[in-house]
C-alpha cells in the first residue's frame, strides 16, 4: 500500500510540474516575438480575428494575385453571398469543429483525442462583407511577396481532392450561414492548436508574432 501511494504520489507530482512548466512556457514564449520584415510597399490589408479563444486569418477574397472563391466557393455556404469582400481561415481539430457548437457540448473524447494528437483536422473558411478593427481584430498592411507566401502556406494547410481542389466536408454544424468546412493537413495537439497555425501564418508573411503560443491572447499581445 505504502508502494502504491507512493507511485501515485510521483504521478500526480509528474503530471502537475508538466502542466505548470506547459503553461509557464507557453505564456514565456508568447511574450517573445518574432521580428517583422520592413517592406516600403505594403499595400494589402490582412487582418487577424479572435472570438476570445480562436484566432483565424482573414484576407481579401480577390487580388491580382489570387481569386479565393475560386477554390472556397460561395455555393459551398448556405447563404451563397457573392458580395463578401473578405475570407477567414481558421485551422483546428476536426471534433472540435463539427461536435462542439458549444462549450457544453465538449466530450471528454473529444478533448482527449485533440490534445494527443488523435483526430484530424479542419480548416473552418468565413466569408464577410467587411470587418471593424476593435480588440477582436487588428488590421496588418503586407505587400505583394508577403501576401504570397500566406498565400502558400494557406493553401498548403489544405488536403486536396483528385481535381487540386480543397475538399469540403459537408456538414450541417456549420456556424452561420457564410461558413463551411474543408479538411486540413496536420493534426491539433497539446504544442500545436489552431492559435499555432495562425501564429505561423503570420511568421510564413513575414510579420510580427510570438515565438512559440498555443492562445489567441499572445497573438494579440503582439499587437496591443
Amino acid at each position: 500500500m505504502k508502494r502504491l501511494l507512493k507511485i501515485t504520489g510521483y504521478t500526480l507530482l509528474t503530471f502537475f510540474l508538466f502542466i505548470g512548466i506547459y503553461l509557464l512556457s507557453a505564456y514565456t514564449l508568447s511574450r517573445m516575438s518574432t521580428q517583422r520584415e520592413v517592406v516600403n510597399d505594403a499595400d494589402i490589408t490582412i487582418y487577424m480575428l479572435t472570438n476570445g479563444v480562436h484566432t483565424d486569418l482573414v484576407v481579401p477574397v480577390r487580388t491580382p494575385q489570387i481569386d479565393w472563391s475560386r477554390y472556397i466557393p460561395f455555393k459551398n455556404t448556405v447563404g451563397n453571398d457573392t458580395t463578401a469582400t473578405l475570407l477567414a481561415f481558421g485551422w483546428g481539430d476536426k471534433g472540435f469543429y463539427l461536435e462542439t457548437p458549444t462549450w457544453a457540448d465538449l466530450k471528454t473524447s473529444t478533448a482527449l483525442k485533440a490534445a494527443f494528437n488523435l483526430s484530424t483536422s479542419a480548416i473552418h473558411a468565413t466569408y464577410y462583407r467587411g470587418l471593424t478593427e476593435n480588440e477582436s481584430c487588428r488590421a496588418i498592411l503586407v505587400n505583394k511577396e508577403q501576401y504570397a507566401r500566406l498565400i502558400s502556406y494557406i493553401n498548403n494547410s489544405f488536403r486536396t481532392g483528385s481535381d487540386g481542389q480543397p475538399v469540403n466536408i459537408v456538414t450541417h454544424a456549420n456556424y452561420d450561414k457564410n461558413d463551411a468546412f474543408y479538411e486540413a493537413k496536420g493534426s491539433y495537439n497539446l504544442f500545436h492548436t489552431c492559435n499555432t497555425w495562425a501564429n505561423n501564418g503570420l511568421k510564413s508573411c513575414g510579420q510580427k508574432a510570438c515565438r512559440w503560443t498555443i492562445f489567441d491572447t499572445g497573438i494579440f499581445y503582439q499587437y496591443r
